[in-house]
């Protein structure tokens, strides 16, 4: 089983309901430290993927089962880079996906992405 990075509040990272596994929004925490070690949104948003990736993987699940993605951006400029990374770890058919540039995020990231997947064909 992959670690993932411990919720930063009363909140669980994932859920399983019925056929879905729905993850919280997920930021740059490296679960080895617990910590935010990368200060560039690309590497960010790297490390934001791969946690997901893990809980993804810990219940039997590869990004190809993510249908609907949200991303939040520190700031909108940086959408390309996000979306640059983002595009590394899904293939067609893409998940749906919505973004939003918002005042603040937690403990001051750049990006944040939440998922939801299907166990279903």
């Amino acid at each position: 089983m992959k670690k993932i990075p411990n919720a930063v509040g009363p909140y669980s990272a994932y859920r399983l309901a019925g056929d879905f596994l729905y993850i919280s929004g997920q930021i740059a925490i490296n679960p080895e430290t617990q910590e935010i070690e990368e200060t560039t949104v690309e590497g960010q948003a790297k490390q934001v993927m791969e946690n997901i990736k893990a809980i993804l993987e810990n219940n039997g699940l590869t990004t190809a089962n993510v249908i609907k993605t949200t991303v939040l951006l520190d700031n909108i400029d940086d959408f390309v880079a996000v979306n640059n990374i983002y595009a590394e770890y899904f293939t067609e058919p893409y998940p749906a996906r919505s973004a939003f540039a918002v005042d603040k995020l937690p403990k001051g990231v750049l990006v944040e992405i939440e998922a939801i997947a299907y166990f279903g064909k």
